[in-house]
């Protein structure tokens, strides 16, 4: 799990992708960028003396009251199991998870109507907040396949400086943006403002502060990296943390 995301593999990956005609909105974006990634450090230093006495039911309840933006999920909105995961596309766990856990939990659980699952935005960096604008704006029946597509190529975008940027411009041409399209989808403000705020009210309402951190029914369970421990805990057990990495 990281608390400080770092390329493919955790390694910090940040950076403004160069363009000739649409350089104005690139560069806005770019900005609001770097302002989110100043309030997120206040956010990380500030946020850590709170009160963790509620309840599996009361957390489970306060988890799901409606939040900046619309929950996309997936399986049966009457599922009698959620699974909420805080995640960054830039974290080598999430897309590890995403590759070797996900799928047999959905074969398992949320096809067959026992999970309704939901992936809520937790960017802790500028290239995973502008991967996640590209994923919404592919819109809510597109969404997910675009997230698998991001953790699968991972390694390919995730890298430092101005040429993140412009590699995941190359992914998102593959799932069929076209340049303006993607640059419009990062110039959207109103879009980066509420991820950010996903994020803020993920760390400060429930202390979530690395990824990935999964909520099961209201219970926490970090790490997510085998699927017996989503067994364990839809079983009615209690959370066991496999060893992770912090970041720091």
């Amino acid at each position: 799990m990281a608390k400080t995301e770092k390329s493919a593999t955790g390694k910090p990956s940040a950076g403004e992708a160069k363009t000739d005609k649409a350089s104005t909105g690139m560069n806005k974006t770019g900005l609001y960028i770097f302002a989110a990634l100043a309030v997120l450090a206040v956010a990380a230093g500030v946020y850590f003396n709170l009160d963790s006495s509620k309840s599996g039911d009361d957390l489970a309840t306060a988890l799901m009251v409606p939040g900046p933006l619309e929950d996309i999920s997936l399986g049966r909105a009457d599922a009698p199991n959620t699974i909420i995961e805080y995640a960054s596309m830039t974290c080598g766990h999430c897309a590890n998870f995403h590759s070797k856990v996900f799928p047999e939990l959905k074969q398992k659980y949320i096809d067959t109507g026992q999970v309704r699952f939901i992936l809520r935005e937790f960017p802790l960096d500028g290239l995973a907040t502008a991967a996640f604008m590209v994923a919404r704006c592919s819109g809510n029946d597109r969404y997910y396949p675009m997230v698998d597509g991001l953790f699968e190529t991972q390694k390919t975008w995730a890298v430092q400086g101005a040429e993140g940027k412009e590699k995941l411009l190359l992914v998102a041409k593959q799932a069929g943006f076209s340049q303006e399209r993607f640059e419009q989808c990062l110039a959207d403000k109103e879009l980066f403002d509420k991820i950010v705020e996903v994020r803020q009210r993920g760390h400060e309402e429930f202390e979530v502060d690395s990824t990935p951190t999964f909520f099961i029914n209201g219970k926490r369970l970090r790490g997510g990296q085998d699927i017996k421990q989503f067994d364990t805990v839809l079983a009615g057990g209690e959370p066991e943390e496999l060893p992770h990495d912090d970041g720091h």
